[in-house]
Protein backbone atom coordinates (compact mmCIF):
# COMPACT_ATOMS: atom_id res chain seq x y z
CA UNK A 1 0.00 0.00 0.00
CA UNK A 2 2.84 2.38 0.88
CA UNK A 3 4.60 1.60 -2.42
CA UNK A 4 1.46 2.45 -4.37
CA UNK A 5 1.23 5.83 -2.65
CA UNK A 6 4.91 6.57 -3.29
CA UNK A 7 4.67 5.56 -6.95
CA UNK A 8 1.53 7.66 -7.48
CA UNK A 9 3.20 10.67 -5.80
CA UNK A 10 6.24 10.19 -8.04
CA UNK A 11 4.02 10.01 -11.15
CA UNK A 12 2.18 13.16 -10.07
CA UNK A 13 5.51 14.93 -9.64
CA UNK A 14 6.66 13.84 -13.12
CA UNK A 15 3.38 15.02 -14.69
CA UNK A 16 3.65 18.32 -12.83
CA UNK A 17 7.20 18.82 -14.09
CA UNK A 18 6.12 18.03 -17.67
CA UNK A 19 3.26 20.52 -17.71
CA UNK A 20 4.56 23.33 -15.48
CA UNK A 21 4.91 26.59 -17.47
CA UNK A 22 8.35 28.07 -18.09
CA UNK A 23 8.14 31.85 -18.47
CA UNK A 24 10.79 34.12 -20.00
CA UNK A 25 10.07 37.85 -19.46
CA UNK A 26 11.81 41.05 -20.54
CA UNK A 27 10.32 44.39 -19.49
CA UNK A 28 12.68 47.33 -20.00
CA UNK A 29 10.33 49.85 -18.40
CA UNK A 30 9.88 47.94 -15.12
CA UNK A 31 13.44 46.52 -15.36
CA UNK A 32 12.30 42.91 -15.11
CA UNK A 33 14.48 40.28 -16.74
CA UNK A 34 13.79 36.74 -15.58
CA UNK A 35 13.21 33.08 -16.36
CA UNK A 36 10.70 31.36 -14.12
CA UNK A 37 9.52 27.81 -13.66
CA UNK A 38 6.19 28.37 -11.93
CA UNK A 39 6.28 27.20 -8.32
CA UNK A 40 9.83 25.85 -8.43
CA UNK A 41 12.48 28.41 -9.35
CA UNK A 42 13.13 31.88 -10.68
CA UNK A 43 16.37 33.28 -12.09
CA UNK A 44 16.29 37.08 -12.16
CA UNK A 45 18.85 39.54 -13.55
CA UNK A 46 19.15 42.74 -11.49
CA UNK A 47 21.40 45.75 -11.34
CA UNK A 48 23.94 46.12 -8.55
CA UNK A 49 25.87 49.07 -7.11
CA UNK A 50 29.18 47.26 -6.62
CA UNK A 51 29.09 44.93 -9.61
CA UNK A 52 27.35 45.72 -12.87
CA UNK A 53 24.75 42.96 -12.61
CA UNK A 54 23.75 40.23 -10.21
CA UNK A 55 21.84 37.05 -10.76
CA UNK A 56 19.25 36.28 -8.09
CA UNK A 57 18.25 32.65 -7.99
CA UNK A 58 15.21 31.54 -6.01
CA UNK A 59 14.67 27.80 -5.66
CA UNK A 60 11.58 26.93 -3.63
CA UNK A 61 12.30 28.84 -0.39
CA UNK A 62 16.03 29.40 -0.85
CA UNK A 63 17.57 32.61 -2.22
CA UNK A 64 21.03 32.88 -3.78
CA UNK A 65 22.84 35.87 -5.30
CA UNK A 66 25.56 35.41 -7.94
CA UNK A 67 27.76 37.97 -9.63
CA UNK A 68 28.43 36.57 -13.13
CA UNK A 69 30.90 39.30 -14.13
CA UNK A 70 33.07 38.91 -11.05
CA UNK A 71 36.63 38.09 -12.03
CA UNK A 72 37.76 34.61 -11.06
CA UNK A 73 41.41 33.70 -11.06
CA UNK A 74 41.95 30.66 -13.23
CA UNK A 75 44.77 28.21 -12.84
CA UNK A 76 46.73 27.29 -15.92
CA UNK A 77 46.55 23.61 -16.64
CA UNK A 78 47.43 21.94 -19.89
CA UNK A 79 45.05 19.37 -21.20
CA UNK A 80 46.27 16.67 -23.51
CA UNK A 81 45.27 17.20 -27.10
CA UNK A 82 42.49 14.93 -28.27
CA UNK A 83 42.55 13.61 -31.79
CA UNK A 84 39.36 12.67 -33.51
CA UNK A 85 39.69 10.99 -36.81
CA UNK A 86 36.06 11.02 -37.88
CA UNK A 87 33.76 13.98 -37.78
CA UNK A 88 30.46 13.84 -35.96
CA UNK A 89 27.41 15.34 -37.53
CA UNK A 90 25.08 17.26 -35.34
CA UNK A 91 21.68 15.66 -34.92
CA UNK A 92 20.22 19.04 -34.16
CA UNK A 93 19.00 19.98 -37.65
CA UNK A 94 17.28 23.04 -39.03
CA UNK A 95 13.82 21.43 -38.91
CA UNK A 96 14.22 20.56 -35.24
CA UNK A 97 15.19 24.15 -34.46
CA UNK A 98 12.09 25.43 -36.29
CA UNK A 99 9.86 22.95 -34.44
CA UNK A 100 11.45 23.98 -31.14
CA UNK A 101 10.86 27.67 -31.85
CA UNK A 102 7.25 26.99 -32.81
CA UNK A 103 6.62 25.34 -29.45
CA UNK A 104 7.10 28.72 -27.70
CA UNK A 105 4.06 30.96 -27.23
CA UNK A 106 4.28 34.74 -27.01
CA UNK A 107 1.98 35.79 -24.17
CA UNK A 108 2.70 39.51 -24.25
CA UNK A 109 4.54 41.72 -26.72
CA UNK A 110 4.83 45.48 -26.87
CA UNK A 111 7.48 47.56 -28.62
CA UNK A 112 7.54 51.35 -28.27
CA UNK A 113 10.42 52.97 -30.18
CA UNK A 114 11.86 56.41 -30.79
CA UNK A 115 14.98 56.34 -32.96
CA UNK A 116 15.94 59.93 -32.14
CA UNK A 117 15.63 60.92 -35.81
CA UNK A 118 12.17 62.36 -36.64
CA UNK A 119 12.56 61.56 -40.33
CA UNK A 120 13.39 57.90 -39.64
CA UNK A 121 10.48 57.77 -37.16
CA UNK A 122 8.18 59.09 -39.89
CA UNK A 123 9.48 56.44 -42.30
CA UNK A 124 8.93 53.69 -39.74
CA UNK A 125 5.39 54.85 -38.93
CA UNK A 126 3.71 53.05 -41.88
CA UNK A 127 5.79 49.92 -41.29
CA UNK A 128 4.69 49.81 -37.66
CA UNK A 129 1.11 50.52 -38.74
CA UNK A 130 1.22 47.49 -41.06
CA UNK A 131 2.76 45.34 -38.31
CA UNK A 132 0.05 46.50 -35.88
CA UNK A 133 -2.62 45.50 -38.35
CA UNK A 134 -1.03 42.09 -38.82
CA UNK A 135 0.43 41.25 -35.38
CA UNK A 136 -0.12 44.11 -32.90
CA UNK A 137 2.03 45.62 -30.18
CA UNK A 138 4.21 47.96 -32.29
CA UNK A 139 4.30 51.69 -31.58
CA UNK A 140 6.44 54.56 -32.79
CA UNK A 141 6.70 57.80 -30.82
CA UNK A 142 8.42 61.14 -31.10
CA UNK A 143 8.87 61.65 -27.33
CA UNK A 144 12.20 59.86 -26.73
CA UNK A 145 10.67 56.78 -25.06
CA UNK A 146 11.86 53.25 -25.77
CA UNK A 147 10.20 50.21 -24.25
CA UNK A 148 10.13 46.47 -24.89
CA UNK A 149 7.83 44.04 -23.12
CA UNK A 150 8.22 40.42 -24.15
CA UNK A 151 6.80 37.43 -22.31
CA UNK A 152 7.31 33.98 -23.78
CA UNK A 153 5.92 30.77 -22.30
CA UNK A 154 6.59 27.12 -22.96
CA UNK A 155 6.15 23.79 -21.22
CA UNK A 156 8.70 20.95 -21.05
CA UNK A 157 6.10 18.62 -22.61
CA UNK A 158 5.93 20.78 -25.75
CA UNK A 159 9.74 20.92 -25.97
CA UNK A 160 9.97 17.12 -25.76
CA UNK A 161 7.12 16.80 -28.27
CA UNK A 162 8.97 19.03 -30.75
CA UNK A 163 11.99 16.69 -30.64
CA UNK A 164 10.03 13.43 -30.79
CA UNK A 165 7.46 14.22 -33.51
CA UNK A 166 8.54 14.21 -37.11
Amino acid sequence: MLWAILISLLLLLVFYLLFVPIIFRIDTDAKQYFIQVKGLMKAELKGDKEQLIKLRLKILFLHFDFFPLKYKKQTKTKKPAESRSRSRRSRFGFRKIIRLLRSFRIRQFSLNVDTGDPILNAKLYPVFGFLNHRYGGFEINFQNRNRLVLEIQNRPFYILKSFINI
